[in-house]
């Protein structure tokens, strides 16, 4: 697990958050859910005073009738772009 990981990258694209290359990977431990209701939010990636820091996963209640859809990174002609994760 990495504890208090922060990633910053730079932009030099005309969209605030557009970077020129995606960031590694993170590999971390996910803890042991804490019951059946729970379901696992993966960790993302937050656009913050102009870079993307990483944000630790975590369990949520699962929420009625609505599934989880993990976070991704488009593909840009001029870099790349995190869409967050959502119910």
């Amino acid at each position: 697990m990495i504890a208090g990981a922060v990633v910053l990258f730079s932009t030099t694209a005309c969209s605030p958050q557009v970077v020129p290359t995606r960031p590694h990977d993170v590999v971390y431990s996910r803890s042991v859910s804490p019951g059946p209701d729970y379901v696992w939010i993966s960790g993302d990636w937050v656009w913050s005073r102009g870079n993307y820091r990483w944000r630790e996963g975590r369990w949520e209640r699962r929420r009625a009738g609505r599934s989880w859809h993990e976070g991704y990174w488009e593909k840009l002609n001029n870099g790349y772009r995190w869409h967050r994760g959502h119910w």
